[in-house]
């Protein structure tokens, strides 16, 4: 074959091979979230960080959560707010009690929904800074707050999802003015009313499910414990004062306009209650009820003392002692602040607990 031959065959072969590249189909996109993913709670870190008294900046966390990821990319975090942990004992009571609510708002939740394609490049790149909107479901307000993401592949079945900046959080766009309020004259501190969230979360990728097997009886799964970190079993003395402080100053004991019969919003406070009451054994807890000047001296008098005892007979239905529960009605005569506005009115409308022995 003479040489001009030789180059025009292989001209044609190069032809027909690109011609068969181009015609061989496409290799399909292995989904990234294939079989899902589950987060490691041991590997992976929740904080939140606030500022009191204008630059004294405290970082906490919590110490259980738990998430998911399915193979459509929609991304759960459950966040347990009973396991708040800023370090100290009376602190995390504070947050439970005060801010959190935790006996009405047990959980936060974080959803969002990553798109694969963003991530099409990672099993190449290792690491893509993705945009994200999370919605967060807390204290019984949903909002979806834009931010994003960095998403690095540790392994084939191993990945880290984590913020590139501080989250902000505003308090007032999920009701916690309140919340601050109550924080700030219980630790007598200014709080500033936003907070900001970092997280730096580990996935494993989930296996791939087995062959089907004989049918059997269903097991029920349970989710994972809210755990309050606290002393567990008896509390101690200034354990047991600090708590019944801080629930005095709750504001979730509620009744009815000059009535003595308790709200049925009031039970996940008073059941909490009932549990600290019953770990401090050997105390005797007085339940102070106290009133507003509305109305005449007398008469409030006599429905603060039906309102305390209306708490005393609901924690004794709880199996606690009758000798253990002290009720007492104040009146108007105890105010904590004026009762010239209708919130110093609402604030001095309350029930106070105090040991006594």
């Amino acid at each position: 074959m003479s040489t001009k031959q030789q180059g025009l065959a292989g001209l044609v072969a190069c032809a027909l091979m690109a011609f068969c590249f181009m015609t061989l189909p496409a290799k399909a996109q292995e989904n990234f979230f294939k079989n899902g993913w589950t987060l490691q709670r041991d590997a992976s870190t929740l904080r939140f960080q606030s500022v009191k008294n204008l630059t004294n900046v405290e970082s906490s966390g919590f110490a259980e959560f738990d998430g998911s990821i399915d193979e459509a990319g929609n991304a759960t975090v459950r966040i347990f707010l009973d396991s708040v942990d800023t370090k100290i004992d009376l602190r995390n009571v504070r947050m439970r009690f005060l801010f959190f609510e935790t006996f009405e708002f047990p959980e936060a939740v974080v959803s969002a929904t990553i798109d694969p394609a963003l991530l099409a490049n990672l099993p190449d790149k290792k690491r893509e800074i993705i945009p994200l909107g999370i919605t967060l479901d807390l204290h019984g307000i949903k909002k979806t707050i834009e931010t994003e993401v960095a998403v690095t592949l540790m392994s084939n079945d191993l990945a880290a999802v984590s913020t590139t900046a501080p989250i902000s959080v505003p308090a007032a766009d999920f009701g916690y003015e309140g919340g601050i309020k109550k924080l700030e004259e219980a630790a007598n501190v200014v709080i500033v009313p936003s907070a900001t969230v970092t997280f730096d979360f580990i996935f494993a990728r989930n296996s791939p499910e087995p062959a089907a097997q004989p049918a059997t009886a269903a097991v029920e799964t349970k989710p994972a414990a809210s755990t309050a970190l606290e002393p567990q079993g008896t509390l101690d003395a200034d354990a047991c004062k600090g708590r019944f402080e801080i629930l005095s100053r709750t504001d979730n004991i509620y009744f009815s306009s000059g009535s003595a019969q308790l709200d049925a919003r009031s039970e996940p406070l008073l059941d909490s209650l009932a549990d600290i009451v019953a770990r401090c054994p050997g105390l005797v807890i007085e339940v102070g009820g106290h009133t507003d000047s509305d109305g005449s001296a007398n008469a409030n008098k006599r429905l603060s003392e039906r309102r305390a005892s209306a708490v005393k007979t609901y924690l004794i239905s709880k199996q606690i002692p009758d000798e253990r529960i002290v009720s007492v009605g104040y009146g108007e005569t105890r105010p904590v602040t004026s009762n010239d506005t209708a919130e110093g009115k609402r604030r001095n409308r309350r029930i106070e607990f105090l040991v006594v022995e």
